[in-house]
């Protein structure tokens, strides 16, 4: 499964620290910490951005390319710190991916062409302007819209990451299984199969401290079974990353050796 390290995040006090001071010590640390546990592509989260977005993005896709060579997964809503971003990115490590297009017209009409404009991956949030549906079948009615709206900007099936969003069990309990009804259910919409993905740590927010490892472990595991292909998550959670790599082993996506907790 793709591990995409979801730690260089505005929303994180150093993190956000060194990008105000344009600080690369922090960022590139965090960078390569990430790729030596695990992370075949770093999520790279600036939010909205909305003062000289298109100057931060250029900057950090540099930097964190600078010392780790894998693909980065763009996370802005601002279009144009996105283009940016997919301008500066390298692609002699892998396409960047785009974080992220939804069924909300605006949003979809604002990044899916930017995919086929620069050939990148994409996740598609299976929400509308009414919010996260309930139901799974709902979810895919979205994903359907979004997967529409690739054909008309030039943009494969095969490119399009599908998130069914993850509501934290402590508030929405019944969504929880939604949403892996919904990870087989996006496998359906398309032969081969579309892609998923998922953030993972929702699952737990509201939990007490001591609950929410367990929570995220057990419930990647049953994501897993059903079909998910990515998750962006902290891949310095040693424990995650074997129960990731356990998964793999039994469900036969990994050859089984017996320091495959090594590899």
């Amino acid at each position: 499964m793709l591990i995409i390290g979801e730690r260089i995040n505005v929303i994180t006090k150093a993190q956000r620290q060194a990008m105000l001071d344009r600080d690369k010590g922090p960022i590139q640390e965090m960078a390569i910490n990430q790729v030596k546990n695990g992370a075949g592509m770093l999520d790279i989260n600036i939010g909205p951005a909305e003062d000289k977005g298109d100057e931060l993005m250029d900057w950090i896709v540099k930097t964190v390319q600078e010392v780790a060579h894998v693909p980065l997964c763009l996370d802005t809503t601002n279009p144009v710190a996105m283009e940016a971003g997919l301008k500066a990115h390298d692609n002699s490590w892998g396409r960047a991916m785009i974080n992220s297009a939804s069924g909300e017209e605006e949003r979809l009409n604002m990044m899916m062409p930017l995919a086929g404009k620069y050939n990148s991956l994409i996740i598609g949030l299976t929400l509308n302007k009414q919010g996260i549906p309930a139901l799974a079948e709902d979810r895919c009615a979205i994903a359907a819209e979004i997967m529409g709206k690739a054909v008309e900007c030039g943009v494969p099936m095969e490119d399009i990451y599908l998130d069914p969003l993850i509501m934290p069990v402590p508030f929405s309990q019944e969504k929880s299984l939604e949403s892996i009804r919904a990870i087989r259910m996006f496998k359906e919409l398309n032969d081969p199969p579309m892609k998923t993905v998922v953030g993972l740590s929702n699952i737990s927010n509201g939990a007490p401290k001591t609950l929410r490892p367990l929570l995220n472990r057990v419930y990647t595991a049953l994501l897993m079974y059903e079909g998910l292909d990515s998750a962006i998550i902290d891949p310095l959670e040693r424990e995650m990353i074997e129960v990731i790599k356990t998964v793999d082993i039994l469900m036969g996506k990994t050859l089984y050796a017996h320091s495959y907790l090594e590899m």
